[in-house]
């Protein structure tokens, strides 16, 4: 099977304009579907999978993400003795037992690339994930799980990827592939925000990977690209050559909580699953 998959890397350093003034003083990342911030879920989906240490790439106003992940010994103490156990459990689900967080800063904006390479001296050798928290998918099992389950098949890196239409192809890092089995696809090139007409297929990469060590190699070498910022996508595409790189076809339900609509629709389809809405 190989190195197991115990860390992730949460790049949180993002500024979250597009949700402006609600994130002036707030990360976008502690934004609440229904009674959890995003982050909540990214963690607990990570965990689900075994991952063991928790690396969040941080930048200036992100205090709020660390506070959230410590225990309040006071107020756990006034939960128990109220007998507010339902409460309590929730509160303490987000510090679960056997779980490491550990913060790294990004003083520099330079794109997620480079937020992934500044997690290097922890990650150091060993396979890890990336989770991009603005992505929530609704999924059973989570698609972290699913993703170490195919890196533990085929020790390759495993791009989580869905269909999107073409007219979208822009907004995303886009694969062209070969079918291996109704689920994975071996990559043969990468494509970063691809115009439609050029673009060599419709599967587009969304936030989650399963990457191995060697990534930092191509990192460390690779300029700035679209945007004038480091891709990881430009970095994984050098891999794809070497054939170390499946795109996973994931089971779940994805919501983009980086933007309005799709942070309001993750609110009604999980406040449905709670009995909040009609």
């Amino acid at each position: 099977m190989g190195p197991r998959v115990r860390k992730a890397v949460f790049p949180v350093a993002g500024l979250g304009t597009r949700f402006l003034p609600a994130t002036k003083a707030m990360p976008k990342e502690m934004l609440p579907i229904v009674d959890k911030p995003l982050i909540q879920y990214a963690v607990e989906e990570a965990a689900a999978a075994g991952i063991e240490q928790m690396i969040f790439v941080t930048g200036r106003n992100k205090r709020a993400i660390e506070d959230h992940f410590d225990r309040v010994p006071l107020l756990e103490q006034q939960l128990a003795s109220s007998g507010k156990t339902d409460l309590l459990e929730a509160l303490m689900s987000a510090t679960p037992d056997g779980i490491n967080f550990i913060y790294v800063r990004q003083a520099e904006q330079l794109g997620l690339g480079h937020a992934v390479l500044c997690a290097a001296p922890v990650v150091g050798d060993e396979p890890f994930a990336v989770i991009l928290a603005d992505d929530l998918i609704d999924a059973a099992p989570g698609v972290t799980a699913q993703l170490v389950e195919s890196y533990y098949r085929t020790h390759a890196s495993v791009l989580a990827v869905e269909d999107v239409p073409r007219e979208d192809t822009s907004k995303y890092g886009i694969v062209a592939s070969e079918r291996i089995n109704p689920t994975e696809e071996r990559v043969t090139a990468m494509v970063e925000k691809p115009d439609p007409a050029e673009a060599p297929s419709t599967l587009a990469v969304v936030g989650r990977y399963v990457l191995r060590p060697e990534i930092f190699t191509e990192l460390e070498t690779t300029g700035r690209g679209r945007g004038g910022e480091i891709q990881l996508t430009d970095a994984i595409a050098r891999r794809v050559v070497r054939g170390e790189v499946v795109a996973r076809r994931f089971a779940g339900t994805r919501f983009d909580c980086g933007s309005k609509h799709g942070f309001m629709a993750a609110n009604i389809a999980f406040g449905r699953k709670q009995g909040l809405c009609d």
